[in-house]
Parts: structure tokens; sequence; C-alpha cells
């Protein structure tokens, strides 16, 4: 999640529906422009007993932040705590039970996704292991109850732990339980942002099949193969889902802005710190009805906040964020942007790819939606066969998607290699949950402590 690090209290205040707008249009980008940012979680944990550290404790989350520093990174303080960092790389960040972040910067090709990926991780093994600190690449934490998890020291965070449990039942386990990677991508027009949407969100249940990497829950199987994208289907309805109003006619800019107008907030962020508006209306705010703030009227930071406070399969903000995957190994980070960038990047492979999907029904996608966290890749498709039954075959379109940039690495290598992992996976036909699931009931006998082992950077 975001961190703010000022009040931006000089910035004007919003009078008009234009100004909801702006953000969206100002992502316009022509395609020499477009860039991929991709952000990835993991879990921290200590190598001597696989305890998630606190922040205050020696060696523990404040202590990894700080140690960062030697590679150029720079503190980002909030209540005289260090909660984020800011660097050349983009922003590491803490989640809300000290998973440890990377929102990369906005880079041109998957090689130097792939190579950032490689120096933050590097980076981060060698606090940890100066710390005694390990991470683990998985969609949730395999073996913790939620009262084993300490809570970061950030204000938003305080709000939305109080406002969860009002809303759903998991939203509590999706802030301190789960890790994702997201990728962030470029539109070139409103009717293009409009394509990319419709596709990538039709397509989002694949790619959570694709990276189903969760089957644990407090030291046993759980029944899904993504609890994490089980966890999402009672968080909060009023600000997640699979957003039909997308595949309407007349879907935009404005339709979005509507859709955001009637999330319900979490905060303000004034003079440093976070006001509760939890379940408050931004459109009351507008009129300078926001009980958290009476008389005052939004400035543009508090509806770029807001924006980000939805938490739908693919958000828009000035970009497209792709949502549906768990956390993963190393490969698996370069592979998620790799397999949106083929899709969407290339125009004959955006066209490919919403030829399989436009004469989906909406019916058919809810269900597809909500069986795929338990089936992953045997999920049914709208119309009948599975998601097996495509898998391949998006898999070939955004290979040649990929193909058609030719970007090229220093040995002359395109972007095509970071799929492999994925073909890999379909040639086996188990997805990384069924085969830690089989490792768990055959060579490691029940006995979970070994994952530690296997799913670690």
């Amino acid at each position: 999640m975001s961190t703010r690090q000022e009040s931006d209290t000089d910035e004007p205040m919003i009078e008009s529906r234009e100004a909801l707008i702006q953000p969206m249009e100002k992502g316009e980008k022509p395609a020499d422009r477009w860039r991929i940012g991709t952000e990835h979680e993991k879990f921290v944990y200590r190598t001597a007993d696989h305890r998630a550290p606190s922040y205050d404790e020696p060696g523990g989350i404040r202590d990894l932040l700080a140690g960062l520093t030697e590679f150029g990174w720079e503190p980002v303080v909030e209540g005289g705590n260090v909660i984020a960092m800011s660097g050349a790389d983009g922003a590491i960040s803490l989640e809300p039970a000290g998973q440890l972040e990377l929102s990369g910067a906005p880079l041109e090709n998957l090689h130097q996704t792939c190579e950032e990926t490689g120096r933050h991780l590097a980076q981060v093994k060698t606090v940890g292991d100066r710390l005694g600190l390990g991470y683990l690449g998985l969609g949730l934490w395999p073996d913790k109850t939620r009262a084993e998890l300490p809570v970061m020291p950030k204000g938003r965070y305080a709000i939305m732990l109080r406002h969860m449990p009002r809303v759903g039942t998991m939203g509590l386990d999706m802030m301190l339980r789960t890790c994702t990677i997201q990728v962030n991508l470029d539109y070139a027009s409103e009717a293009d942002m409009v394509k990319k949407f419709r596709v990538s969100l039709a397509l989002q249940p694949l790619a959570t099949a694709l990276f189903a990497n969760s089957p644990f829950l407090e030291g046993k199987p759980n029944g899904f193969l993504s609890y994490r994208s089980h966890i999402w289907s009672d968080t909060d309805p009023a600000r997640t889902g699979m957003l039909p109003f997308v595949f309407e006619d007349g879907f935009g800019y404005e339709r979005y802005v509507d859709y955001m107008l009637d999330v319900p907030m979490y905060f303000v962020y004034r003079d440093g710190k976070y006001i509760d508006a939890a379940g408050q209306s931004f459109r009351d705010f507008l009129d300078g009805r926001l009980p958290a703030l009476p008389g005052e009227k939004p400035r543009k930071s508090d509806w770029t906040d807001h924006l980000s406070t939805a938490f739908p399969e693919v958000r828009l903000k000035s970009f497209l964020e792709m949502r549906g995957a768990d956390g993963g190994p190393w490969s698996r980070i370069c592979a998620l942007p790799a397999f949106w960038v083929g899709l969407l990047y290339d125009p004959a492979a955006l066209d490919a790819a919403w030829d399989l999907v436009k004469d989906w029904d909406m019916a058919g996608r809810e269900r597809l939606r909500s069986e795929v966290p338990r089936l992953a890749l045997d999920a049914p498709l709208p119309g009948g066969g599975t998601l097996r039954d495509i898998a391949g075959k998006v898999l070939a379109i955004s290979r040649q998607g990929l193909a058609s940039r030719a970007r090229l690495n220093a040995a002359g290598d395109n972007e095509t290699g970071y799929l492999l992992p994925l073909e890999d996976m379909l040639a086996r036909g188990k997805t990384s949950a069924e085969q830690l699931l089989d490792l768990y009931n055959g060579p490691w006998a029940g006995d979970l402590g070994r994952i530690y082992g296997e799913s670690s950077f």
C-alpha cells in the first residue's frame, strides 16, 4: 500500500468533477513511453525459530530498514518511525504485519525489471543474513495465526484494522497474512485503457491460477490453492471484485470515477497524521460535509489517496494495476510482468486476447472468479471447459507479444524467457500450490516447517 510523505498543504481544493478525471487522463502516454512497474511482497521471519519479527525488537523490521541505507536507500518517517525507504529502484514499504514490499521504478523492459528484482533481493538478503532474518515467497503465511503477527506503526493501518471487521470476515487476514505480486502498466488513450482493463479483468482469474501459491493456513492445508485470492471474496464488497460495469457500453474514466465516489473512505491525511474517516463518503467531502473534516473540501492528494483504497481485481489510477497473483519465488516475480506485458503492450496480442474473452457473460466471469481460488486451472470457463483449456493459448499469445516487442538484453535475448516458469508449470500440469501439497503429503510427512527451506528467497 502507498506511503504518504507530506500533507500537501499548499494544494488547491478540488472544485470540479474534471479534477477527479485528471489523474486518469494524465496517465495517457504514447507507446514509446509505456513503462513497467512491478511490486512484490515477501514475509519476513526469524531464521532461528520462524517467528515473525516485530518492528521494535533488536534485529527486527526497524533494523532491517536501517540496514538498507548502506545501499543508498533514504528513510521515510511517519510519527517518528521509519516506515518506508525511497531510492533509485522505487520504494520499499511495510505491509501491516511487516511484510516487506518493493514498489519498483517504472522501467522500459523486463530485463530491467528482473535486474531490479535481483538487486533488491540481494540487498535484503545481505541485511537479513546479519540480523538472522529470512524471506518467504508465498501468498499466505502458512503457519501463523493473526495473534502471532505484529502490527507496523503506520497510521492508515490502525484505521483499516479497526474498520475491516465491520465490513467482512477476512479483511484482517488480507492485511496481516497475505503477500502478492502486482504489475502496473500504461495506456495510450481512454479507449486503449478500456480494452486493456476488460482483457486484464477477464483474464485475472487465469493469473490467479497460474500463480496459485497459498495452500496452507495455520499449519495445515486450507482446501484452496490460492487462499489469498479467496480472502478477497469477503474482505469488503464495497471496494473489491470483478467490476461488472467495466464491460458495459460507455465505460470510461467517468464511470470509474462514479465507482470510486461510491467506495467508502478510510482516512484523510493532514499535518502528518491520518484522520479516521472510515465509512464516510467522498461525495460528502466534495460538498464540504465530511464529518471527519467539516467545512473542508478535498485536495488533489486526497483523491489520489482515495484511489489507492479500492481493491478490485484490476485497479485504475494513472495506470492499470494487475492484482490477481499470489506472492512467489524470484522467477515468478519476473514472470508476472512478462505475462501481462506480452498480452497488453502489443496490439496484435491484445486483439487476440480480447477475441478469447469478449463473448464471456458476466455470470460466467463471476463464477470463474469465485471458483479459481479453490480449483485454479480447473476452474470452469464461461461457456464450458476450464482455465486449463485456454492457459496454453494465452501464454502463446503473450509469448508472441513479447517477441514482437523485440526488447533485447546485452546477450541478445528477447523477453520471452521470463515466461518459462509458467510454461514449465503448465507442462508439469500442477500449480506451485499443488506441488507444495505433494511435498507436504509426501516427503515432508506433514512437517510444514520444511516449507521455509523450500520457499525462501
